[in-house]
Order: C-alpha cells, then sequence, then structure tokens
C-alpha cells in the first residue's frame, strides 16, 4: 500500500500512565513502556531551524525539513488548522521504523478486535516500539485463529497532547509524502471525532492528499504546470481510484458474511472466492489506470480482514470528500464545512447527506 504509518496515541506523561494503570482494561506493562518509548522520542527533540543551520546536517535532511516548516506554516496560514506546537522539532532516529503496528479482526465478518485506552477509548490497533513483543502478541492472536496484520509506521499523531516531532522516519519519502504525511497527522489534531475511527481516518487522508496538491500546486516556486504539483495531482487521482475499488471489495464482502444461510466455514469459502474475482479485476482493470500509486501489495500480500479494514479505514468515501471539495471551492472551506457538521453533534459522515455508520 501507498504509506506505513498509523495516527497512534503513545501516553507519555507519567500522569497518564498512573490513570492508565489503575484500569485493567489496558495492560500497564504496555502502556508503560510506551510511555517510555515515547518520553525518549520527546526528549531527543531538536528544534527544526536549529538543524537546518547545523553545519553536520546534510543537505538532504536540511531541505526536507525546510519543506516540513513551510508545509506547517501552510496548514496555520492557508487552511487555518488548529496544529498547536506540533512539528515544530526533529528527532532523530536509530532505525528508519518507529515501530510496528498490530491489528487484528475477525475472520467471518468484518468487526475488528478493539483495545481499550485512557483518553481516546477504544481503537482497533495497538503500537509496539518493542518488535519482539509485537510479534509475541500477534503469535498469540493467530493462534486464537484472527486475522492479523502487522505493519511499520513512520509516523504518529498524540493528538495535540504532546508536541509531536518530526521523525527521521519520514525523510526517507519524497517531498510529495512528507507533506501528505504532515497534513494527514495536523488534520488529527484540528479534529478528532471520538468513536469514528474510520472518518478521522479517511479525513486526515483528505486533507493530506488534497493538502500537498494546494501546496505544491500554489507555493512560491510551484506551479500547476510543476513536476511536484503534477505529482501530487495524480497521486491524488490515484488514491480516489483505490477507495471506490476497496469500498466495492468491502460491499461484496459484507454480503457474504451478512448471510444467514451460511455457516462459518462457507463464509471464509465464499470470502476466497470474492476475493479471486477482485483480485483478477484489479489486476486487470484497476492497476493499469493508476498514474503514480501502485498499491502493489494489494497483488502480493496475504488477504484478511485485518488487512481489508485498515484499507478502508483510510481510504472510506474518498471521492465524496473530493466532491465536497469542488462544491466548497477550497481545502480550508471544506474543513470548515466537516467540522461544522461534526460540531453540529450529528454522525461526521451526514456531511455527504446519509449515514453510512463506521467500522
Amino acid at each position: 500500500m501507498t504509506k506505513r504509518r498509523l495516527s497512534l496515541w503513545f501516553l507519555g506523561a507519567l500522569g497518564l500512565l498512573v490513570v492508565a494503570t489503575s484500569f485493567t482494561a489496558c495492560s500497564p506493562i504496555y502502556v508503560i513502556r510506551a510511555g517510555i518509548a515515547e518520553a525518549k522520542i520527546l526528549a531527543a527533540r531538536r528544534p527544526i531551524p536549529e538543524v537546518i543551520l547545523d553545519p553536520q546536517t546534510d543537505q538532504r535532511t536540511r531541505d526536507m525539513l525546510t519543506f516540513a516548516r513551510e508545509a506547517r506554516r501552510f496548514a496555520i496560514d492557508d487552511l487555518e488548522l488548529d496544529v498547536g506546537d506540533a512539528y515544530t522539532s526533529y528527532t532523530q532516529l536509530d532505525s528508519d521504523t518507529l515501530a510496528l503496528v498490530l491489528s487484528a479482526a475477525y475472520p467471518d465478518r468484518l468487526q475488528s478486535l478493539t483495545w481499550w485506552f485512557p483518553i481516546v477509548g477504544r481503537v482497533p490497533y495497538r503500537g509496539y516500539f518493542d518488535h519482539e513483543a509485537a510479534r509475541r502478541e500477534q503469535a498469540k492472536l493467530d493462534a486464537d485463529e484472527f486475522d492479523t496484520l502487522l505493519r511499520p509506521t513512520a509516523a504518529f499523531s498524540t493528538l495535540g497532547w504532546f508536541a509531536d516531532p518530526l521523525l527521521s522516519s519520514l525523510l526517507r519519502s519524497d517531498e510529495i509524502e512528507l507533506v501528505e504525511t504532515l497534513l494527514h497527522e495536523l488534520s488529527h489534531n484540528h479534529l478528532f471525532v471520538s468513536g469514528q475511527v474510520r472518518f478521522n481516518e479517511s479525513f486526515a487522508t483528505f486533507v493530506g492528499r488534497a493538502g500537498s496538491v494546494e501546496f505544491f500546486c500554489g507555493r512560491e516556486g510551484g506551479g500547476p504546470d510543476t513536476l511536484r504539483c503534477l505529482r501530487a495531482e495524480a497521486r491524488w487521482r490515484d488514491v480516489q481510484r483505490w477507495s471506490v475499488f476497496v469500498d466495492r471489495l468491502i460491499a461484496d464482502l459484507q454480503e457474504v458474511y451478512a448471510d444467514t444461510t451460511l455457516d462459518r466455514d462457507a463464509k471464509l469459502e465464499r470470502r476466497e472466492a470474492v476475493w479471486t474475482t477482485m483480485r483478477a479485476e484489479f489486476e486487470q482493470e484497476v492497476q493499469p489506470t493508476f498514474e503514480s500509486l501502485r498499491f502493489g501489495s494489494f497483488m502480493s500480500e496475504p488477504l484478511n480482514n485485518a488487512v481489508l479494514l485498515g484499507q478502508m479505514r483510510y481510504y472510506h468515501r474518498i471521492p465524496d470528500f473530493a466532491d465536497l471539495l469542488e462544491t466548497e471551492g477550497t481545502l480550508k472551506e471544506a474543513i470548515v464545512r466537516i467540522v461544522e457538521v461534526t460540531e453540529s453533534g450529528d454522525d461526521p459522515w451526514a456531511v455527504f447527506g446519509d449515514l453510512p455508520g463506521d467500522l
């Protein structure tokens, strides 16, 4: 898939750890380990201007951090996002992988296994700085016959609880993916709807992708004919194509799982048939239409419900977000409209005129 990252809520303050360890639903050891790792990341922060001016900083890092500063300013001035102090500092990591993210789902229905955490409530994934601990937990879930997905992540958001630093793991991507990721994560600081994981992540995908287009096509030194603008536009179109395909695949599987005449084994057999059909369609009809992004792992990785739910959370109804953007005229106005709907207390999907629910 395009980007291996997730908006993780790592709790690093001792006060939050005290709260966390008072609840048996949340593993105290897990939270303490996450808090220690987060504390190390925060302790290693350096102001981005200092890193840029440091003569020991290589030119590529200097250039990428300059893009990051511009993108953050764009988020504040042009999109009017409430970003707090996020991404004003930089942390050099020891590896390109920040953490491993584990998710799990029931094999005979599109329902995630969830974990409870203080502040954010129940979420359908856990992040592990300790990679061996992540693999051990995945093995336990596999043994219990859950569908699982364990994948690396290069970025996270603490939803404004801490001044998130820009991590060195993000600099391995190109300028467009860097800007997209920053805008994606900053959008979580601006808007987070409790209990609406699928909406939050799809909204952030929208802000990241559409925002990167506005940034590169409108910035000084940019423009509609520049290579970065054209690449950002192509990737935004590709994400919309992928969203259409994923939503259709999910709808076909929902029909199978909702069939009460089928027992568990029959549902698993039917889902394999759906996957086979959709894989062939993807390879022959969908993938050739992509201009920049490939989504090639769809062909190479084993498909299961944990994988599919992850895709649905990030890419649900993206063309509807694009239509809203066209209606409102600018990304800033589209964001304002979305926030108005959420603040009214309505289901956030009501911004599109209907309520598909959330998984």
